[in-house]
């Protein structure tokens, strides 16, 4: 068999990881598992002084300039709102233009070009893909075929199916980073703790078995022992058994429960997500009672002073909007840290990282 059509998914992790790598980095970002806590460091903290040099018009010009000469395709077939605009806006801060495709009937696919010729007639034009597909392991599946292609340019998945959503993961973790990193004048963060999340009770509520930004964002706390994560969802939402195994393997203190309201005080982190009906073509899971999975303002008098509430959007009726003035509501500063971390990882992806660093040594350090 080609190489090339070889299925990754049925490869081993260590060596999926490895194909999505060009000298020692990530050169495709598919996976959260390509992540270990060093590069997730590497990321928070170029996610950062991007932040830092970006308030500045002379800042904002010479952030312009790193990537004015690349060209990016937005291929998202699949609804979104937050991760387009992030994307979007993390290219105009590079300089980066871009295109989009959000509708496969305006494409040549609708006279029966297949997905994958669509995307490697992209690749001749543009010198990056972020793509959010409906089909798990599509983005895999593209980035391997692209690797054996004379040209080939990264991919980002910007969401695949009901698997993984890695750069929502980041940028997950770059917002919980800064809720339990000590902040300096103008809420900069000076310094990210090598392990914040050591002693740390974070729990994921609602529907964990199709939520991919929660497989993802495990994924990345599992590179930090100590961490105890809770699973709160009814049996028939409640999170797969590979993540489960994956959890354990890594020794992380977990628990399965049944009603949010019995572990919001022990909480230092609650990660709401909504019912994902859209894959329930049969309309099974709005049988389901989800009242006691909501988080309600009523539970405020149970929080910890230093909570933080997460949520990927778009939000039902699980989390009150009355919480949203609260300071312990992160995710409206969770919409904007994915601007900021993803124009960090396409700055990395093009190896600009440095000139980034440099940059703010230059002009911000002193």
């Amino acid at each position: 068999m080609d190489a090339s059509q070889e299925d990754p998914s049925q490869m081993p992790t260590a060596h999926r990881v490895a194909l999505l790598a060009r000298d020692d980095r990530p050169f495709h970002v598919i996976l959260a598992q390509q992540f270990d806590r060093e590069l997730i460091h590497t990321l928070c903290r170029l996610a950062e002084r991007v932040r830092v040099i970006a308030e500045t018009r002379q800042g904002a010009n010479f952030l312009r300039t790193l990537l004015s000469h690349k060209r990016a395709m937005l291929y998202f077939i699949q609804p979104s709102t937050r991760t387009f605009l992030s994307f979007s806006a993390a290219c105009q801060i590079l300089g980066l233009s871009n295109n989009e495709v959000r509708d496969s009937s305006t494409s040549s696919e609708v006279k029966g070009e297949s997905e994958e010729d669509t995307v490697r007639v992209l690749s001749q034009y543009f010198d990056v893909i972020i793509m959010r597909h409906p089909g798990e392991g599509f983005a895999e599946s593209i980035a391997h075929k692209l690797n054996h292609m004379r040209r080939s340019i990264p991919i980002i998945n910007g969401g695949s199916g009901k698997d993984q959503h890695p750069t929502q993961a980041l940028l997950d973790i770059y917002t919980l980073h800064r809720n339990f990193s000590p902040a300096g004048p103008g809420g900069v963060i000076r310094a990210f703790e090598d392990n914040p999340f050591a002693g740390k009770t974070v729990a994921f509520a609602g529907d964990l078995a199709r939520g991919r930004t929660v497989r993802s964002l495990v994924y990345l706390l599992c590179r930090y022992p100590g961490v105890r994560l809770l699973f709160v969802a009814p049996d028939e939402l409640q999170i797969h058994e590979d993540i489960l195994e994956h959890v354990g393997q890594q020794n992380i203190e977990h628990e399965l429960c049944g009603s949010l309201p019995d572990v919001v005080a022990d909480c230092d982190a609650i990660y709401m997500t909504r019912l994902q009906d859209e894959h329930d073509l049969a309309g099974e899971s709005k049988k389901i009672n989800l009242e006691d999975f909501r988080l309600d303002a009523a539970m405020k008098d149970r929080f910890k002073p230093k909570l933080a509430i997460l949520h990927p959007l778009p939000r039902r009726k699980e989390l009150d909007v009355r919480l949203d003035t609260d300071p312990r509501a992160k995710y409206w500063e969770q919409v904007r840290n994915g601007m900021w971390m993803r124009a960090a990882l396409l700055a990395f992806v093009f190896n600009v990282d440095g000139a980034i660093i440099d940059h703010h040594h230059s002009h911000y350090s002193h």
